[in-house]
């Protein structure tokens, strides 16, 4: 297995990231090899300093870098250098198999979409995160949290199979229960596309829909394991849950389940319905994070959740 990391994605790159992968190179198997996508002699240097020999990597020597503040599209286009684009054409090769940053979320919207693409069928790639649960074994995947402000009811239904499969291939959860975030329990509730998508969404055999779930429930017990939603009002409980971590920490509490809220043991945030493995981190993500995020990348590869969901589409 061989996966692809962006050093210089991130507010903290190159050095959060460098040790973020020198962190995960003593849990990962011998057989998993990380490729670096940065400045050869930046990483050689910060490998040299911290006593690694920079052969246990592979190196792509990148000389431009996205920034944060370029425009995704044209940077991508022209930038060919950077290590978003170099990691984007290896991932489309199949040189990798699997690609992680840190850095510009729209660049790496744009490298998904003029590189490996959307697997044919998929109406809308999307991306999606967890949402933290008190049974150590509990794992509720909510999506989409950010990619698709508006979606028609047949998106949300597609939705709905990317995270089945994703948490029975992740986790072994056989039929996993599927619900959709509304305002009420009842079927009459929601906007028109929470009422048209609950309709498409019961008398679909490709899921195992519960019905809905209100806000509420998504934190610590709830009852489904897969939870649809457009990327607008995903996004905002996403930035909410970060909000009450936040506010948790600041007042000097600490507690086991709270800390399922911090980003720095979350990893990333898979983009899911594409042909290939993509997981894009927080901005401000450690060398923690880092760590977490390539932990991350080589569960979802071997989970072979890209290609499951492409068996399925087809």
């Amino acid at each position: 297995m061989r996966i692809g990391l962006d050093i210089m994605g991130g507010d903290f790159a190159p050095e959060a990231t460098m040790m973020g992968a020198i962190a995960a190179l003593k849990e990962l198997p011998q057989d998993v090899k990380l490729v670096l996508f940065g400045p050869q002699d930046k990483i050689e240097e910060i490998c040299q300093r911290e006593g690694v020999d920079p052969k246990v990597f592979d190196i792509v020597n990148a000389t431009e870098v996205i920034e944060m503040g370029d425009h995704p599209v044209k940077a991508f286009a022209a930038k060919q250098n950077s290590s978003i684009t170099l990691g984007f054409g290896m991932l489309h090769k199949k040189m990798i198999d699997g690609f992680a940053s840190a850095g510009s979320t729209g660049a790496m919207l744009v490298g998904v979409a003029a590189t490996i693409k959307s697997i044919p069928g998929v109406i809308r790639p999307c991306i999606a995160t967890e949402m933290p649960q008190f049974a150590e074994d509990k794992h509720t995947l909510l999506l989409d949290i950010g990619l698709n402000a508006d979606v028609r009811p047949d998106v949300l239904c597609q939705f709905a199979q990317i995270g089945a499969i994703y948490i029975k291939q992740l986790y072994g959860v056989e039929n996993p229960k599927v619900a959709l975030l509304n305002i009420g329990a009842e079927e009459s509730k929601g906007n028109l596309v929470a009422k048209e998508a609950y309709g498409l969404m019961k008398d679909n055999s490709n899921f195992n829909f519960v019905g809905n779930v209100e806000g509420h429930q998504l934190l610590g017990v709830c009852p489904a394991d897969v939870v649809v939603t457009d990327g607008f009002t995903g996004n905002i409980v996403l930035k909410e849950a970060e909000g009450l971590y936040h506010i948790i920490k600041k007042s000097g509490h600490t507690n086991e389940f709270f800390e399922k809220f911090n980003y720095e043991n979350l990893g990333g945030t898979p983009v899911l319905g594409v042909n290939g493995t993509v997981i894009i981190g927080h901005g401000v993500s450690n060398a923690k994070a880092i760590k977490a995020m390539v932990m991350q990348t080589k569960n979802v590869i071997e989970a072979q959740i890209w290609q499951k969901v492409a068996e399925k589409f087809q």
